[in-house]
């Protein structure tokens, strides 16, 4: 069993909190629970769990408000959501905003575990297609604004010595720049860069 847990629970019901807790351990998951969204923001870093359980309503900020704090702030791990019958609207306004699901209370255990299951796979996923856009991102912060320029327009299908023309530099100095460009963002080509940045958007 993984010493740090992978799921996080906020609900301010603390007999929720002390079942779901049970029913995870019994599936073979360690699930971590906090009674507040603050609670949860308090923690050093949201982000690390691979799933989390968020009861939509409860007093102060509720699960909606915390879902698109964590949004803001970066990579959200899958989400899940606990309504009672009058919040499905919400609930459904959530997975418009990138939520994956959500239950009605009472909730059927297995369908939950099965759920947070699937959440826990997703998360490999979506989290390593973050941690590569995270690089590109990476990478195109390290240009200069010139090789940014040289890189726009060889990426427009200009050539070096439209390019020096445009910009008023010599040729060996596109040349350069274009290498560099290709070097800093960890490619071969022109084709390689282009379906790289594909990934931004």
């Amino acid at each position: 069993m993984p010493s740090d847990p992978r799921i996080a629970l906020v609900d301010d019901d603390a007999a929720i909190r002390d079942a779901l807790k049970w029913l995870f351990a019994s599936r073979g998951h360690q699930l971590a629970s906090f009674e507040s969204a603050a609670a949860l923001l308090a923690d050093r870093d949201p982000s690390r769990f691979a799933c989390l359980v968020l009861d939509l309503r409860m007093p102060g900020m509720g699960g909606m408000e915390l879902f698109q704090t964590l949004i803001g702030k970066g990579y959200t791990p899958p989400t899940v959501f606990l309504t009672g019958h009058g919040d499905v609207p919400q609930a459904v306004a959530a997975l418009k905003q990138g939520a994956v699901d959500f239950l009605e209370k009472p909730f059927d255990d297995n369908a939950l575990v099965s759920l947070v299951e699937n959440c826990l796979q997703l998360d490999t996923e979506r989290r390593a297609a973050w941690d590569s856009r995270r690089q590109i991102e990476r990478r195109l912060a390290e240009l200069t604004p010139r090789e940014k320029e040289v890189m726009a327009l060889f990426l427009d299908g200009k050539l070096n010595k439209q390019i020096a023309d445009e910009l008023d530099i010599s040729m060996k100095t596109v040349e350069v720049h274009r290498a560099r460009v290709l070097e800093k963002m960890g490619v071969k080509s022109a084709v390689e860069l282009a379906n790289l940045l594909k990934e931004l958007g």
